[in-house]
């Protein structure tokens, strides 16, 4: 889950956002993650930076809290890394987009070109350990959750929301407003109704003085 961005210091170029895991079968479900996405200039042609406020223990995670993740590197291919253009960020991306990639990498860590290598390491090699360090970031994330906030869960967030009365979308209930028209085309009718009329009585006159003549 994604909670509305806000704008840091009003300077439309870094924004402060939030990512909350609804998935109950995640480490990370429950959490309150803040983070600050920076935009460059000549965005959306070159990727924003992704940083947590909270550096969490990850391989994907650098210590002081940037990620690195495929979709916010500069667009093109890169042999080095043998990432492709597809997977690199492009003017199409959006920042939801991003934001989703990154909830996605929280539980599909990317070990083998690690930001944190201790943390690949760990993650591969000891999974109880790794498991308690991410069960610590997320405790200290729930500090952030602001007050009055109601964090929503799994069942909260997909329940669905019955809507009061019944809604019907049959054809039968479609109007002509729903189809481009509007009170002044019944008005329309109206008038030529009127006219008509009008013609009417104007013919009837016409005869009686043709017959008083």
């Amino acid at each position: 889950m994604l909670t509305p961005g806000q704008l840091i210091s009003d300077n439309v170029f870094e924004w402060s956002v939030a990512l909350i895991v609804l998935n109950p079968e995640s480490l990370y479900y429950g959490g309150y993650f803040k983070a600050k996405m920076t935009f460059p200039k000549n965005y959306p042609y070159q990727p924003p930076d992704f940083k947590f406020i909270r550096p969490l223990y990850h391989p994907n995670v650098y210590p002081d809290g940037r990620l690195c993740i495929s979709i916010l590197h500069a667009p093109g291919e890169d042999e080095m890394s043998g990432e492709s253009a597809a997977e690199r960020w492009s003017p199409v991306q959006r920042v939801e987009s991003v934001l989703i990639s990154v909830l996605s990498l929280l539980d599909d860590a990317e070990v083998s070109s690690p930001a944190n290598v201790d943390a690949g390491v760990m993650l591969r090699n000891n999974t109880a350990q790794y498991k308690e360090l991410v069960k610590k970031d997320l405790e200290a994330s729930k500090q952030d959750i602001p007050p009055g906030f109601v964090m929503p869960t799994h069942e909260t967030a997909f329940q669905t929301k019955k809507d009061e009365g019944d809604f019907d979308m049959s054809w039968e209930d479609s109007d002509v407003e729903s189809f481009g028209g509007s009170d002044s085309d019944e008005e329309l009718e109206l008038d030529s109704d009127e006219i008509d009329e009008d013609d009417d009585d104007d013919e009837d006159d016409d005869d009686d003085d043709e017959d008083e003549k």
